[in-house]
């Protein structure tokens, strides 16, 4: 029982981590299976375009369902395009604000999609396969070398006995690839430390509020899809009786619309102000109707934490 308690505390601890680690793996192993079982070059003039489709297509497809599986995405788009909001997002500094919120969606989407390439270009399978119908490719083998031609490379893919003939070929594909792979690789992870090192130098929040606030942030967003299924239970329940039973319905309290939109905007933190979420300064301001309370995406020198937390609030 200890030993569970203490891998649900690390889970915890690292989710962020331990989710971009699973979803590496989950990918680098469909990657190995999705190369050994569906690619099939066709050793032809259209090598390339098949390489290049295997290698960049399903990193495009993975980029798009980070998009969709991000909750950000839909916190960030939905009802941006109603009328009553048009005039609000006419800001260039609410452009502004949303292209700094898609800085760090595009980076988590990412990580699929650049494990995909890195695994397939250290695996090269794709990578001979394209450079195999690259012109340039065959500018640069053929054009001095009498023993090898434009068909032949077409080929070397698929012949076994073509390959070991032209070995030289072969081998300079698959060392073009891995180092490509291995390049990309290190680019990731020095980019990856770089900014994030950047992002707490620029913290304006100690080490341990903002451990504090991850905490907070976990236990507001659970006890909240708590709270909204008990609340929606209630609704649906009373509304359902009034139905079968011909009776006019109980008053029954709910959040109005201006009061979801209060607390759905998305958050920044602002120094001047003690709030963890746009909920926590919603129930500090009267609701929303004080003064105080502003709508997010005007203050832009702020650092985004909470997002992290949301990852498990998905469809709320």
């Amino acid at each position: 029982m200890d030993r569970l308690q203490k891998a649900v505390d690390f889970y915890i601890r690292y989710q962020t981590t331990v989710g971009f680690s699973i979803v590496s793996l989950v990918t680098a192993a469909s990657e190995r299976i999705f190369s050994s079982m569906v690619f099939k070059c066709p050793c032809n003039s259209e090598n390339l375009v098949y390489g290049y489709s295997f290698l960049l297509a399903p990193a495009f497809v993975l980029l798009l369902l980070g998009y969709m599986m991000n909750t950000r995405t839909w916190r960030l788009f939905t009802g941006m395009c109603s009328l009553e909001k048009y005039p609000q997002y006419c800001s260039w500094r609410t452009w502004a604000h949303v292209c700094q919120l898609l800085v760090p969606m595009t980076a988590k989407a990412s990580v699929a999609p650049l494990t995909w390439i890195a695994v397939a270009l250290l695996g090269a399978n794709f990578y001979e396969c394209a450079a195999s119908g690259s012109n340039m490719t065959a500018h640069l083998f053929c054009k001095n070398n009498t023993n090898y031609s434009q068909e032949q490379l077409y080929k070397m893919p698929c012949d076994e006995e073509l390959s070991a003939a032209m070995s030289s070929v072969c081998l300079s594909f698959h060392a073009q690839s891995q180092l490509i792979g291995w390049f990309l690789i290190a680019s990731i992870m020095t980019v990856a430390l770089i900014s994030t090192c950047i992002s707490h130098c620029f913290s304006p929040v100690s080490y341990l509020q903002f451990k504090f606030w991850k905490i907070y942030s976990r236990k507001e967003h659970k006890l909240f899809e708590i709270k909204a299924k008990e609340h929606a239970s209630k609704l649906a329940e009373r509304n359902t009786n009034c139905f079968f039973e011909a009776t006019d319905p109980a008053p029954f309290r709910t959040p109005s619309n201006k009061d979801w939109q209060k607390v759905s905007v998305s958050y920044t933190f602002n120094s001047q102000e003690q709030y963890y979420s746009m909920l926590h300064k919603y129930v500090n301001t009267n609701r929303g109707n004080n003064a105080e309370f502003k709508e997010e995406g005007r203050h832009l020198n702020v650092f985004e934490f909470v997002d992290e937390a949301q990852a498990s609030v998905s469809g709320l």
